[in-house]
């Protein structure tokens, strides 16, 4: 069978010629014009037709061959795979809100599938968890970086648990300042914190299995959770974070045999709150009573304003059941994506196998450079310095809110973190939001941090990204918008 006239092809100045040859004739045989079996002509007498180079034409005729659609004989020329099916009609086009011509999703696909998709947007001031990143030590980050990046053993493979020098630095850093007890070979380095609290579903929790988180709480733990199929309980709150005697007094709570508390008991995430020492001494035997696991998440405690860092859950007892998280992208820069677990020395070797399951080894380069700037004192003369600008940005912003706003809002007041929450009674804060956000400002709706029934309304607004001018603009925009009639029924 020979070809029709290849006359109709049109081509334009905008992409490459051999791009939409090769797409004309791949349509051509989707749609059935080059039928299974027919011979094409020959690249000489085709460019002539088509006034296009010869070379074009054979390294378009090449590729369709190498991709199965023709097939050349010798002697006879070059014909339309005779095995194709005939009744192809171009690639799939599936709907992915009804069934469609490929395999169903998971009941989890589907769970996300009507979840509204959340990605980090543009930074604004007020961005939570946003480091000053203007204020980062790049020249001393960059001279480190040029030290390693010649090195061709960076450039290989080194393991899934981590660069042996990062986890030794880190080890040393985290006894002195945090009061961790762990050795090297407990740590786990991370593609951040999310793989981390993943690798813990993961390798901690059945589906099904009963999960305490804080309520309000980290979103970020709650999405890893509900992704093993998991069951959430919220947890009674207090002041100061979790409320231990309420929490040992739930009967509720107790006969559900919880697997795993996620906690964050040194500066409670997204209040603030300070677990005392007795009620953490109380969270850890209940735990070992109730064979319950406790993640801690130390996201941010280094930067406690009045007071040195409260010392971390998982150093005050020998054999607890907890196991450590942290991440690189508070103290030192989001874009990092390095984040690190303290494991109990049993359980490092199955959580190193998880890690080759579920992503496999963290950049080496990276680990090299964080293992030299916490090693050359680099990471602690940075955190020292951060902590006096967060304390100044902190005590500014709490002034301006207390003089421009106190009759509207309540600062949630806890000396510690990178944002501060503002409690806005009787509010649409998901409304109040996007209206800041048109006036150029990020924040996150407090109520948006709850599991279940919000208790409180407000916003969360980070203000270690942000200069004085813009914590003055920014207090003043929410003033304008506060002031607005009938703001709190909107």
């Amino acid at each position: 069978m020979e070809a029709p006239s290849f006359s109709s092809f049109a081509f334009c100045a905008d992409r490459p010629l051999q791009e939409q040859l090769q797409q004309q004739l791949t349509d051509w045989i989707y749609t059935g014009r080059l039928s299974p079996g027919t011979r094409l002509p020959s690249s000489r007498r085709l460019a002539a037709e088509l006034n296009i180079s010869r070379n074009t034409v054979t390294i378009v005729l090449d590729q369709l061959k190498s991709e199965g659609f023709l097939e050349g004989i010798q002697g006879k020329g070059v014909f339309v795979a005779p095995d194709l099916p005939t009744d192809i009609s171009g690639p799939s086009k599936v709907n992915w809100g009804h069934k469609g011509p490929l395999p169903e999703l998971s009941e989890f696909g589907v769970y996300l599938n009507k979840t509204p998709l959340t990605e980090h947007g543009k930074i604004l001031p007020f961005t939570p968890g946003i480091p000053d990143i203007a204020s980062f030590p790049q020249k001393s980050w960059l001279q480190i970086q040029r030290r390693h990046q010649s090195r061709i053993n960076l450039m290989g493979y080194d393991g899934n648990q981590g660069y042996g020098p990062l986890r030794e630095a880190l080890s040393e850093y985290l006894k002195l300042s945090r009061g961790v007890r762990c050795t090297p070979q407990q740590i786990i380095i991370t593609q951040g914190a999310q793989q981390a609290i993943s690798l813990c579903a993961q390798v901690l929790l059945n589906e099904g299995d009963s999960v305490l988180v804080e309520n309000p709480g980290y979103m970020g733990a709650r999405k890893a959770f509900l992704a093993r199929r998991a069951k959430l309980i919220s947890c009674p709150m207090g002041e100061n974070g979790i409320d231990l005697d309420a929490l040992q007094k739930n009967k509720n709570i107790n006969a559900r045999q919880p697997k795993l508390m996620y906690v964050t008991p040194t500066h409670q995430y997204p209040l603030g709150g300070i677990l005392p020492a007795s009620q953490r001494l109380k969270l850890l035997d209940w735990a070992s009573q109730q064979h319950t696991w406790l993640i801690e998440d130390d996201y941010d405690s280094e930067f406690h304003y009045f007071h040195k860092p409260i010392a971390a859950l998982q150093g005050m007892a020998e054999e607890t059941p907890v196991i450590y998280m942290g991440s690189f992208s508070k103290t030192l820069f989001p874009a990092l994506r390095l984040g690190y677990l303290v494991v109990p020395e049993p359980l490092a070797k199955v959580f190193i196998k998880a890690k080759s399951f579920m992503g496999g080894e963290s950049p080496l380069l990276t680990q090299a450079v964080v293992a030299d700037f916490i090693g050359e004192g680099h990471f602690i003369r940075h955190l020292r310095k951060m902590r006096l600008l967060y304390q100044d940005k902190w005590q500014h912003l709490n002034s301006l809110l207390n003089n421009e706003l106190s009759e509207q809002v309540r600062p949630i007041l806890q000396s510690a973190g990178m944002h501060l929450a503002i409690e806005i009674p009787n509010i649409d804060d998901q409304t109040l939001k996007q209206l800041f956000q048109q006036q150029g400002f990020g924040s996150s709706a407090l109520s948006s941090y709850f599991n279940e029934n919000p208790t409180m309304t407000g916003l969360v607004l980070g203000f270690a990204n942000t200069t004085e001018h813009q914590r003055e603009q920014g207090v003043a925009a929410l003033k304008k918008i506060l002031d607005i009639e009938d703001m709190r029924s909107i």
